[in-house]
């Protein structure tokens, strides 16, 4: 499929790119993603998931590929950016570009890191970013990401006046990261399917909802128009069974048609 990325933005001092730095320690290798772009605000981060290894240690495979999630680091917002105020004009144009949105707000206290509005108010803030998106006409999905210190005082927040999801973490120490990422992937409403064998176990990306052509776009876009059939078998009936082999002898690998909707963990095999 093509890439979907998640924006990362925040009011200046929040830590918004300290996070970012953070994700993108995690990066992948772009070379196993052909749209890749070399920026240094884009961050190529993969997806944790636990079932990749044990397909591979089943499968003996050489290679193991996951499901990634591209961050962007977003030029930061000021009061007034919908009007080009500070870097208003880049902001807007690259945050039209995201699939969705992280909204980076600081809870934490720190004399040595000055505030943009010399207070840490959580739901001001938010209301800040949130006019200045509306006011640009900009309505996607937002995962609202409340950064703490475990090293200093973290401000009270009601969290039932959030207007949305919500995760929180700490960007210094990394504390949260791979909930992070979990969390953005779902925000974009994907889900994984997987493909393993000898030369590699992979983690692939669909829209959840997606047929089984559909999906199969994903590995090649020939898939969608030349699907005959899909081999398709549940990740834990395989884990279970110990090979796709043992998986069909108890009757546990499906024949799929065209109007298959292809599920979180399922395990395919396409045939064209």
């Amino acid at each position: 499929m093509s890439k979907l990325s998640v924006g990362i933005v925040g009011l200046p001092n929040v830590g918004k790119s300290t996070l970012f730095n953070a994700l993108t320690k995690k990066s992948v290798p772009a070379e196993n993603y052909p749209f890749c772009t070399i920026d240094p605000s884009v961050g190529i981060v993969p997806v944790p998931d636990e079932r990749l290894e044990k397909l591979a240690v089943m499968s003996k495979s050489k290679k193991v590929i996951p499901a990634v999630v591209e961050f962007v680091d977003i030029a930061g917002l000021v009061k007034g950016a919908s009007e080009g105020a500070g870097l208003g004009n880049k902001f807007l144009s690259h945050i039209r570009e995201v699939d969705a949105i992280i909204e980076v707000v600081r809870i934490f206290e720190d004399a040595n890191t000055i505030h943009v509005h010399n207070k840490v108010d959580p739901l001001f803030d938010i209301k800040v970013i949130n006019f200045e998106l509306e006011q640009a006409g900009i309505k996607k999905p937002t995962l609202y990401v409340l950064n703490k210190s475990e090293a200093v005082e973290n401000v009270k927040i009601d969290f039932s006046k959030l207007p949305g999801p919500y995760i929180e973490i700490d960007s210094v120490f990394g504390a949260g990261l791979d909930n992070l990422i979990k969390a953005s992937y779902d925000l974009l409403n994907l889900i994984t399917f997987l493909t393993t064998g000898e030369d590699e176990t992979r983690a692939w990306t669909t829209r959840r909802g997606s047929t089984a052509p559909e999906a199969g776009r994903a590995i090649h876009n020939d898939f969608k128009e030349k699907f005959i059939r899909a081999e398709v078998v549940s990740y834990e009936q395989l884990v279970e069974a110990g090979s796709f082999a043992k998986a069909r002898e108890k009757g546990w690998v499906r024949t799929e048609g065209k109007e298959y909707i292809v599920q979180d963990g399922d395990v395919i095999e396409f045939l064209i």
